[in-house]
């Protein structure tokens, strides 16, 4: 597998797969994901080249945003002095659920942020959806604290505030990158 920079032709699979992901998690119970991502705010990290697609042949397997910049009120001043890449709407196709992509496209994120000279990678994910939170604790991330306030939406309860990191290094994914990035 192959994994590349997205292209702004790639805007409406991100934007599908989002919404695939979103009715597969409303089968468990969580409302995840259950508002529509602006196409435009997307369309900018794409343009910003912080968006990746996992490629299988002409099949698009999965997709990871890696990017320093985070949202504002989740990490305190002293740890975003710590150099730290954030992952973000990371997505697996239905139809390679079950092969552990989700595991090795973080693997992969370790990797990029390690090169680029990052110590943690580091994310937030859905404070009630506990089944998404054991998935990172068992991909070796270590839970550093939930943030429940200070959402976007007039300071109440902020959603994705599970905060969580592991630290960034060297590790086999398995997948070719053909992405462009500076090293450390």
């Amino acid at each position: 597998m192959i994994i590349e920079t997205a292209k702004p032709a790639d805007l409406e699979y991100l934007l599908a797969a989002r919404r695939e992901a979103a009715a597969w998690l409303r089968t468990l119970g969580s409302d995840q994901w259950s508002r529509d991502y602006p196409a435009d705010k997307l369309l900018a990290t794409i343009d910003a080249g912080t968006v990746f697609m996992l490629r299988d042949g002409a099949e698009t397997a999965g997709t990871i945003t890696v990017t320093s910049e985070v949202e504002p009120g989740l990490w305190n001043d002293d740890e975003l002095a710590e150099p730290s890449r954030f992952v973000n709407k990371l997505t697996v196709s239905r139809a390679y659920a079950g092969r552990d992509i989700g595991g090795r496209l973080l693997d992969w994120a370790g990797e990029r942020a390690a090169s680029e000279g990052a110590k943690w990678l580091r994310l937030d994910a859905w404070t009630t959806n506990e089944r998404l939170q054991r998935y990172y604790l068992d991909h070796g991330f270590t839970h550093v604290r939930t943030v429940r306030e200070g959402g976007a939406v007039n300071g109440g309860p902020r959603v994705s505030g599970w905060l969580a990191q592991r630290t960034a290094a060297p590790v086999d994914h398995g997948f070719v990158d053909r992405t462009l990035h500076i090293t450390a």
